[in-house]
């Protein structure tokens, strides 16, 4: 195994050959595994944890995306539960979850050019010197940052 793999994030997953494959964006899986259950209307959906991945869901959750997250320790990195949140006819709040900033390509906003999502309606996420926050509370902060990504 070459050095550059040994510093991945390991997903646990096999592919269809049965070789472990290896997550080079922890942020779009957990996005595209919210996405999917939502999809699926599923109560709920289990994410590998970590720091940054429980900011987000904690301003999710303050912004009324989701109903609420709790993370299990493990002998590795811990599980996060995600209980997804509906509306009265079992339409979700979260229209569009979409990664900005990716491994390949990152993408930075000065606290002048953070954009607005729907015209106000939606959220960004930016992680900023001063922690990770909506694109809102950044503005106000007075800081910019890397847009993780975007949600209405």
């Amino acid at each position: 195994m070459g050095h550059e793999n040994m510093e991945r994030e390991r997903s646990g997953r096999r592919d269809a050959m049965g070789v472990d494959e290896m997550m080079t964006d922890p942020i779009a899986d957990m996005l595209t595994r919210i996405k999917n259950a939502i999809r699926a209307r599923q109560e709920s959906v289990d994410i590998p944890g970590s720091r940054l991945k429980l900011e987000i869901l904690k301003i999710l959750k303050d912004e009324g995306y989701l109903d609420n997250y709790k993370f299990t320790k493990d002998n590795k990195q811990g599980t996060i539960t995600v209980f997804l949140k509906y509306g009265a006819n079992k339409e979700s709040v979260i229209t569009e979850l979409e990664r900005v900033s990716r491994p390949g390509r990152r993408v930075y906003a000065p606290k002048e050019g953070i954009p607005a999502v729907m015209g106000g309606l939606g959220v960004s996420i930016l992680s900023t010197p001063k922690g990770v926050m909506t694109g809102k509370r950044a503005k106000q902060e007075g800081v910019g940052g890397e847009i993780l990504c975007q949600v209405h």
